[in-house]
């Protein structure tokens, strides 16, 4: 039994070397004057899997001058207080994952254990909140996107939309997976190109399998009542991305993992929106496609599978460019649980987007259009359920409507949101009718990456009326005449977004020039 306070703090101080500091300093009322650690991270702060030539960061905040180690020796370097924001004791490491480290079996990963010795020889451990696990090149991790709404992200950055998104996949596609941070896959697509893919979007395959590739068939271009089709054998399914752009309008679509092996393209008649076809190998493991279109304005696409074949089916032009006869969505934003923005006068956003789409509405089949609704009351629908349903519909476009909303009472006025350039005249047009109800300009913003903008098969456009947050902006959002007038003008868009696309492609408008010349 120790009897004085000298004898307790000698057999502290013996039992700290012994058990390495850390069960002593997490007990008692000496905890926080006997520990070297305080507190280990891994950077980022999330569950990771690691492959060779990744880097593992950590961070350790300790007693100053100590020896902190991490994976059986790995010395951690204590920064200047110039560098730590003034702060003492804080370690870091950035280590290259090399082929021989490993860190057991634990195939969901392990926490790391961080040691720390001080000069008067006490020690401490600590376990990372996190897990790592380092993954074996030689046995290669797949996966296969699973629901209809399969998509992969650019990076792991995000924010209320999420992360930004590279492009939707078909179902079963196959991903060779090479790393994870938290709740998204870093997936191989090609040589020094990644993408990442949220852990819901994919399952992953039992061992043994080939890592992606394909070698391309020889493929076909043909066209029915609806579609013009490019149709492209494979071996596997893999990973693809798409690009719509203009002058000339032309689809770029990348296929990962796929070598060309094709000897010919055939093109068979019914054709009315493809003009030519051809494609690149811009790198030994991305086989590019280039299909070159009649129209200046496209009007849609879908990219998916039969089997292994990839399929793009290219929409053509309304036979009438005009709002009769047409298929216009129109999305009332938010419903049900979700109330959006709130005014000061207590007014939501979902009851204000669906008087305004009743009014569209009216006003479109006044017109002579069939209005498709993705809610026409107060109900809770999800993202993803409006754009299975557009999907399945696929009407000749979409405008969806919403409120906006700021930290300040003084940001006013309308915007309009696109996501690809492509169906940036659409928007352009509403936004030009939108200024017409005398409603401050706060921008055509592009890039959006809402998930209502997020659909190929139609153009489409995002708009943000007013600012409920700004009291002139609300008086106005709720007089119901101000309501007409908005369904009014964005009439008035889509009919001059119908009248721009009258014009021919850029092969119709040279010809129109060297005929004038």
């Amino acid at each position: 039994m120790v009897c004085s306070k000298v004898g307790a703090a000698r057999f502290r101080q013996l039992l700290t070397v012994l058990l390495g500091g850390a069960l002593w300093g997490a007990a008692g009322p000496f905890a926080a004057a006997q520990r070297l650690l305080e507190k280990v991270e891994i950077l980022p702060a999330q569950d990771q899997w690691l492959q060779p030539g990744d880097r593992l960061q950590v961070r350790v905040k300790a007693q100053p001058g100590a020896q902190v180690t991490v994976l059986g020796g790995k010395l951690l370097v204590e920064l200047l207080p110039a560098q730590a924001q003034g702060q003492r004791g804080v370690y870091q490491i950035s280590y290259v994952v090399q082929p021989t480290d490993t860190l057991g079996s634990a195939a969901g990963g392990r926490a790391l254990k961080i040691l720390a010795s001080a000069p008067d020889g006490r020690r401490d451990s600590l376990l990372t909140a996190q897990t790592v696990r380092f993954l074996n090149p030689n046995q290669p991790l797949l996966a296969r996107t699973r629901g209809p709404l399969a998509y992969l992200n650019y990076g792991l950055g995000e924010d209320r939309l999420g992360g930004a998104k590279m492009g939707y996949l078909d179902s079963l596609v196959l991903l060779h997976v090479t790393g994870r941070v938290g709740e998204q896959y870093r997936v191989r697509l090609a040589e020094n190109q990644t993408a990442w893919a949220p852990l819901e979007t994919v399952r992953l395959l039992p061992a043994g399998g080939w890592v992606p590739q394909s070698l391309t068939g020889s493929w076909s271009v043909s066209g029915d009542a609806q579609f013009d089709y490019v149709r492209v054998p494979l071996q596997e399914r893999l990973p693809y991305r798409s690009q719509l752009l203009l002058e000339p309008t032309r689809l770029v679509v990348d296929v990962f993992g796929a070598t060309s092996n094709t000897n010919w393209i055939t093109q068979r008649a019914g054709l009315r929106e493809i003009t030519n076809v051809s494609y690149e190998q811009p790198q030994t493991d991305v086989f590019r496609l280039v299909i070159n279109l009649q129209h200046a304005q496209n009007w849609g696409y879908v990219i998916g599978y039969q089997g292994n074949t990839l399929v793009i089916k290219v929409r053509r032009p309304p036979a009438k460019l005009a709002l009769r006869g047409l298929t216009v969505a129109v999305d009332a934003g938010h419903g049900g649980d979700n109330h959006g923005a709130v005014g000061a006068s207590g007014v939501k956003e979902k009851d204000l987007t669906l008087l305004m789409a009743q009014k569209l509405r009216t006003a479109l089949e006044a017109e002579g259009a069939t209005v498709l609704m993705t809610r026409d009351a107060d109900v809770s629908l999800g993202n993803d359920v409006r754009i299975l349903r557009l999907r399945q519909a696929l009407p000749h476009l979409l405008v969806s409507l919403h409120v906006n909303s700021a930290g300040s009472a003084e940001a006013k006025g309308t915007a309009t949101f696109y996501r690809y350039v492509a169906f940036r005249p659409l928007s352009t047009a509403l936004y030009n009718e939108m200024l017409k109800t005398g409603l401050n300009g706060w921008g055509n913003v592009g890039a959006f990456n809402f998930g209502l903008n997020g659909p190929t098969e139609f153009p489409n456009a995002l708009v943000e009326t007013a600012f409920v947050s700004n009291p002139d902006d609300e008086k106005r959002l709720v007089n119901p005449a101000f309501q007409q007038q908005i369904a009014e003008r964005i009439i008035e868009g889509l009919k001059q977004f119908l009248k721009s696309t009258r014009r021919p492609g850029l092969r119709g408008w040279l010809s129109k020039e060297a005929a004038e010349q």
